[in-house]
């Protein structure tokens, strides 16, 4: 993305001070709940659309090399459990898709495919729009579109969220067709370390006892997920599965693998959201049927190897010509090549295979980086977890992302600690990610990736107990139950000190700090004028004084006097004049002393064009520091199928088209996220954000409201650049600490 690059001067602290006037505010939100946080949102000049083709960072490890690997006994025989779970609207074609992929190796003499898939009602109509749960005994067939496998049983309508469901299909499974070693694959949405897998028909109670259920409903929370695996181990006389895979986004999380870890060998998962596509189930199948001997370990690194890049629906050219040929940015290209709309759609994945068996390993490093960072002031690390590398959250956009990358922040805490006890540990993390990490995938969108995730929220989603260690520590017990990361979690948000012993669950009363959350001020801006106009922009100055500043934003909204509310119209990151790199990753240095901020402003909008309307919007951007050609910005909006079926839904666009759209399983974008595939007569209504303002121009309240529709799979949607049309504005910073706190300072604009 573009930064805006401003002057910075070291000064003299300023206190607060109150412009006066609705709009022209200097407003504390620190402490807010999580709902009325702003997200920074984005400034991009117009320019030419260009398809860069940059491929994924692929990090293969030889399976030999990784403790617990086995070679392949001669003779061996497999059977590969597809667990599939297409009961939604969103993913039901997709995941359809993907068991025809697998048909077109199909069973063999010595490796048997079998699946369970429950389709959705109303949703994919193809192949007959049957809507129950299906086995089926995968054979071999060419067609992607109609299944042609042998039909076992027709268990009815069934709730694939509920554990006893997953038993009886691995205890089906396993009589039927014995195998020496056995692969469970589970698809659906994915919501990181509360597991996923939900099923609205019949939808079943969530359990008790767990505040986040009460929001996010049934699912297959991942304490249940880790009751069924023990079920089936015991019911079966199965010692482990050679190899669980979870096809659903986010499942990469070091809370994951070590439920997973008594009950498999290996594992596959994603640190970030999956494409539509999902895995290139007939390149790692063929692999496995041509040489069934391979050992787990080589089949978890065929599945990180060929994820986007040998999917039937790339590599095939009639399916490759119906991708890109829905109105999607891929059209753009004139006949594109397998390896073209691979590069293109592999730019934010991430896929990773881990041996299971080196997962206490990993947590022992963790554990004692956890004790070694008791003795650093914790407003480091509080920077460290700020900047490292993260992933969508499932708890909405008005709070940071608690998803971030183990080993990426490992290197800053090392960083930020300058070395010491807290840097040898953190290289016993990183060694340690080496050594359990067989493969690893990750696009040029995630350069700070190194395989496995770790939940590190800030105090406002700490302190809540659908997100705090009430439903953490409960629903990743095992994970609790081996590390000492809650205990650092409860000693980072209270200061109580933990020993390395305690391995037990931490769940303190409440929270009494919140380190990186010290006070900002803000003075009033200095504008070199009251009216704009395109072509005739101002000069606005401020003097900012605060110790722990993450991001600073810059702020335009238009001003109804009216409702004496704000539409906010375009925030974009600030650029410091200090910016450091670790990994790819690119984050800004802040004086720690007063400093002037001094910026020229242009009145400038931004909206969606379908080719027929055009619909001003709010771009969020995605990274901090990278290149325009590079960047990534999202716009909030409301999904409707062509049969009237909604979903709030996320659009994500770079280089100046729509490139993906993801619809969240619950409201304001909480929830399981997960890519829907776009066909004509979908379209995507526009979110604007309002701010209410009370009499004294502070912030009361923030609202989103429908905005304009644009239709989706007719042609590429661009975004554009427009003047801001006449009106009063309100124009001026936002500053937010270490913590996501924020405080703000407005002035008003006339443009004319």
């Amino acid at each position: 993305m573009i930064l805006i690059l401003l002057i910075v001067v070291a000064g003299m602290a300023f206190g607060l001070f109150n412009q006066g006037g609705a709009p022209a505010a200097v407003n504390d939100v620190a402490g807010d709940v999580a709902g009325d946080v702003f997200e920074p949102v984005a400034t991009q000049p117009a320019a030419q659309p260009t398809l860069q083709m940059l491929a994924p960072t692929v990090t293969p490890r030889p399976a030999a090399a990784q403790a617990g690997a086995q070679a392949g006994t001669p003779g061996q025989t497999w059977t590969v459990l597809l667990y599939q779970d297409a009961d939604d609207k969103v993913l039901e074609k997709d995941i359809f898709v993907d068991l025809n992929e697998a048909e077109r190796v199909g069973s063999t003499e010595r490796v048997n495919v079998v699946a369970q898939i429950d389709r959705y009602r109303g949703g994919f109509t193809g192949d007959g729009d049957w809507v129950s749960a299906r086995r089926y005994y995968v054979k071999r067939d060419q067609d992607l579109n109609r299944l042609a496998s042998q039909l076992v049983e027709d268990v009815g309508e069934v709730n694939m969220s509920d554990g006893n469901t997953l038993v009886d299909f691995v205890q089906w499974g396993v009589e039927n067709y014995p195998a020496d070693k056995y692969v469970l694959v589970l698809s659906d949405h994915g919501m990181g370390w509360p597991g996923g897998w939900s099923d609205p028909d019949p939808r079943g109670a969530p359990p008790s006892g767990v505040p986040l259920a009460r929001v996010l409903g049934d699912e297959l929370y991942l304490m249940e997920l880790d009751d069924a695996l023990a079920t089936i181990q015991q019911t079966t006389g199965l010692d482990k599965f050679e190899l669980i895979g979870m096809d659903a986004c986010l499942m990469a999380h070091l809370e994951v693998f070590s439920a997973l870890e008594p009950y498999g060998r290996y594992a596959v998962a994603s640190q970030e959201t999956e494409p539509a596509l999902g895995w290139a189930y007939a390149a790692f199948l063929d692999q496995l049927a041509r040489n069934p001997d391979m050992s787990g370990a080589e089949l978890a690194a065929s599945i990180v190897d060929t994820y986007i890049r040998d999917d039937q629906r790339i590599v095939d050219d009639q399916a490759r010509a119906e991708l890109y040929g829905r109105g999607s940015f891929l059209s753009m290209l004139n006949g594109p090549s397998a390896a073209d709309v691979a590069n293109q759609m592999s730019q934010d994945v991430t896929l990773t295979a881990v041996d299971l068996a080196q997962v206490p390993a990993l947590n022992e490093a963790l554990n004692n980086m956890a004790l070694a960072m008791q003795q650093v002031d914790p407003r480091n690390l509080a920077k460290a977890r700020q900047y490292a590398q993260s992933y969508t959250s499932i708890f909405g956009a008005d709070v940071p992302p608690s998803y971030i990358d183990l080993g990426h922040f490992a290197a800053l805490a090392k960083q930020v600690s300058q070395g010491g006890a807290v840097g040898q540990a953190a290289d016993g993390v990183l060694s340690a990610i080496q050594q359990a990490v067989i493969a690893e995938k990750h696009g040029a969108n995630k350069p700070g990736s190194t395989g496995v995730s770790v939940y590190f929220p800030n105090s406002q989603l700490y302190r809540t107990q659908e997100a705090g260690p009430q439903s953490y520590v409960v629903v990743s017990r095992r994970f609790a139950e081996a590390s000492l990361w809650d205990e650092y979690l409860s000693f980072f948000y209270t200061g109580r000190q933990f020993e390395p012993v305690a391995r037990s669950v931490a769940i303190p009363e409440g929270v009494t700090r919140a380190p990186g959350s010290t006070p900002i001020e803000v003075a009033p801006i200095e504008a070199s004028a009251t009216t704009a106009a395109p072509g005739r922009p101002i000069t606005l100055k401020t003097t900012v004084h605060g110790e722990d500043i993450g991001y600073i934003y810059l702020f335009t909204g238009y001003y109804d006097a009216s409702a004496n509310s704000i539409s906010v119209l375009d925030m974009d990151y600030l650029e410091s004049t200090e910016t450091r790199e670790l990994n790819g990753v690119y984050y800004p240095v802040w004086p720690e002393d007063s400093f002037d901020l001094t910026f020229v402003w242009e009145p400038l909008a931004f909206a969606l064009d379908d080719g027929e309307t055009v619909a001003e919007a709010l771009l969020s951007p995605q990274t901090y520091g990278a290149e325009a050609a590079d960047a990534t910005y999202t716009v909030e909006g409301v999904y409707t199928y062509a049969d009237g079926e909604q979903r709030h839904a996320r659009a994500y666009l770079r280089e100046e088209l729509l490139r993906q759209v993801f619809g969240f399983t619950e409201e304001n974008g909480n929830g399981a996220p997960r890519e829907i595939t776009v066909s004509p007569g979908d379209s995507f209504t526009v979110l604007q954000k309002w701010m209410d303002l009370d009499a004294e121009g502070n912030v009361v309240a923030t609202a989103w409201q429908e905005g304009e529709t644009i239709t989706l799979g007719e042609r590429p949607v661009r975004w554009v650049e427009l003047d801001a049309a006449v009106g009063e504005y309100v124009v001026g910073f936002i500053v937010e600490d270490l913590d996501g706190n924020q405080r703000q300072v407005f002035t008003q604009v006339a443009v004319e």
